[in-house]
Order: structure tokens, then C-alpha cells, then sequence
């Protein structure tokens, strides 16, 4: 059985929802799962094409269902542990780590590694995402974390849907921005011709991003990036968006392309920086939030990565 509590934002049909939280179902299934009354809205039945309107309490009991979810198996997957107690765990992921199982990824994921490291981690959202209570991008390294128990879990979660946890990400990015800070605000929507990726779009959710050009060499920046919400892909989109690409981010414009239109000794020094990187350039900074269980402020940082240092000490080099 699965308990969910849904979060204030969201507005969107049952089954959509339900599929982003029980990864290892098909729609159809999970279709077929509320038709046949294993999910239940506040103690009631409804179709799955229910509109949730947010703070909904679904419980879900897929016991009888033909079709069982893969289930997660531990796997001895190498973490960098930042700090621990009874309540939370607190990592430095690294870049190529995939959060949790999902389509077409069932295994090797961040959630493998937990399982293997401990048996204390959350379950409200389910055997898939054990522990997890946000997420970052498998090429995003930096800081998380990890709620060992659903109390943690339930305070943790709250905070960050009230925008009360403070994030910071550092990011190469293409270009020289005109202002040097600033505040992206600009609704972001999936795409509907590629569902993996994410667009500007004024239909779609409240997204805000706060930045602040740390460095920049002639051309590429170094910036430090506030978001406000937590939508998917939201620092890659908004920094696209500004007509400045992650480095290396071959989804959002930021990729091989931009090494190109320029003297041949140039595009092979900007050719070596995405060499050194082989992922987009974002890395969780630092997160501040108030502890579950001691009620205090407690902050987190997770030191840059050695690819960032090669790049930025290559960019020093040949543009400082």
C-alpha cells in the first residue's frame, strides 16, 4: 500500500499524476488500477480522469493488481556523505547518477545505493523512491537530501513546497550576460513534441529563477543561479530561455553547436572545456533548510566537482 499527499500546486488529471509517482507502472495499468477501486481520494472512489486541485490524500493498494512493480534491489553504488543523523542523510551526488527507477531505468539509481547504505529511509512516496524527497538531473551533481523517516519526510517536503528551503546551484554558461544579476521569471511547460524536455511557455507553471554572474571570461560565465520553485529542468530552461545555455547541456542549445563560428584556436579551446565536462555544467551549490526534528537552520555544501575546477582553471588560462 502507498500513501500519497498531494501538494497544494498541482492541477492535473489522477491517472497523469499518479503515473509521474508510481514510475513502474504504465498509465494503462494505473488506469485499470483505479477502475478497479485500489485507489482511493480522500476515501472515495473517482474516475481517472479526476481533476486534483492539490492537498488530496491518496492511498493506493495495488495488492491484487496482475501487474507488480520491478522491486528496487540494494546496490553497493559509491556516495560522497556530506552529514547523517536519525533523521536525514545529506549527500554530494555525483554527476551520471540517476535519482530513482523510472522509464527505462530500473536499476543503478541513487535509490539502489541508499538501500544498500541503509535500511532507515522514508516510504510515503513508494519502494521506487525511497528516501527521496527532491531531486536533481543524473548530469546535476551536487548536494541533497535524504529524509530516514517519514516524519522528516512529510516536515522536509512541506518546506520545500512552501519555497521556505533556500537552494543555490553554480553553472557554466554560455555568453556574457547583459545584466550581471537578475530575476528570471517565466512560466515553464513540458514539450509536447518531446516529453523530456521543457519549454518557456505562458501556459505553463509558475517558475522563477534568481541569478548572479559570478566570473566571465569572453565567452562563457560563471553564474550562480537562486530558483524559487522546483519545476524539472528549471535552471537549464530559464538560462536557455536568456539566450545562455548551460555549458555542455546538449538538450537545451548548449552543446557541440556552440563551439562552432569562430576562429579554428578558439573552437578547439572551447571544444576542450565540453572534453573536460562530458555533462551540462550545473552543480548544486548549497541547501538551507530548518532541521526536522531540532526545529533549527541547518545548511549544506557540497564543494565543486573536479571537472568544474579543470574547466575553470582551463578558462583562466586562456581568457583571465
Amino acid at each position: 500500500m502507498v500513501n500519497f499527499t498531494v501538494p497544494s500546486s498541482i492541477d492535473m488529471r489522477l491517472d497523469k499524476y499518479l503515473s509521474e509517482q508510481l514510475v513502474d507502472y504504465s498509465r494503462s495499468q494505473i488506469q485499470a488500477m483505479v477502475q478497479d477501486g485500489k485507489v482511493m481520494i480522500d476515501g472515495r472512489k473517482e474516475k481517472s480522469s479526476y481533476r486534483l486541485q492539490g492537498s488530496e490524500a491518496i492511498v493506493v493498494d495495488p495488492a491484487q493488481s496482475q501487474t507488480s512493480p520491478v522491486i528496487n534491489e540494494p546496490q553497493d553504488i559509491p556516495m560522497s556523505i556530506v552529514y547523517e543523523d536519525d533523521a536525514i542523510l545529506v549527500i554530494d551526488k555525483q554527476p551520471g547518477l540517476v535519482v530513482h527507477p523510472g522509464t527505462g531505468v530500473k536499476d543503478n539509481t541513487l535509490v539502489n545505493g541508499l538501500m544498500f547504505y541503509t535500511s532507515a529511509l522514508s516510504d510515503i512516496n513508494g519502494p521506487t523512491r525511497m528516501g527521496i524527497v527532491h531531486r536533481l538531473d543524473r548530469d546535476t551533481s551536487g548536494v541533497m537530501v535524504i529524509a530516514k523517516t517519514n516524519l522528516a519526510h512529510r516536515k522536509i517536503a512541506e518546506q520545500f513546497e512552501n519555497k521556505q528551503v533556500t537552494k543555490t546551484y553554480i553553472g557554466l554558461t554560455w555568453g556574457i550576460w547583459t545584466e550581471n544579476e537578475g530575476l528570471i521569471d517565466e512560466p515553464i511547460k513540458r514539450k509536447r513534441s518531446d516529453p523530456t524536455s521543457f519549454t518557456v511557455d505562458e501556459t505553463g507553471r509558475k517558475a522563477t529563477t534568481g541569478y548572479k554572474v559570478e566570473e566571465a571570461w569572453r565567452y562563457i560565465s560563471n553564474v550562480r543561479f537562486y530558483p524559487k520553485t522546483g519545476r524539472t529542468h528549471q535552471i537549464r530552461v530559464h538560462a536557455a530561455h536568456m539566450g545562455h545555455p548551460i555549458v555542455a547541456d546538449q538538450k537545451y542549445g548548449g552543446g557541440e553547436n556552440r563551439t562552432k563560428g569562430f576562429l579554428p584556436e578558439v573552437t578547439k579551446e572551447l571544444h576542450q572545456i565540453l572534453t573536460i565536462l562530458e555533462r551540462h555544467a550545473l552543480h548544486a551549490m548549497s541547501l538551507e533548510f530548518v532541521h526536522p526534528e531540532t526545529a533549527k537552520t541547518v545548511s549544506f555544501q557540497a564543494p565543486l566537482p573536479q571537472d568544474f575546477n579543470d574547466s575553470i582553471t582551463l578558462l583562466n588560462e586562456k581568457y583571465g
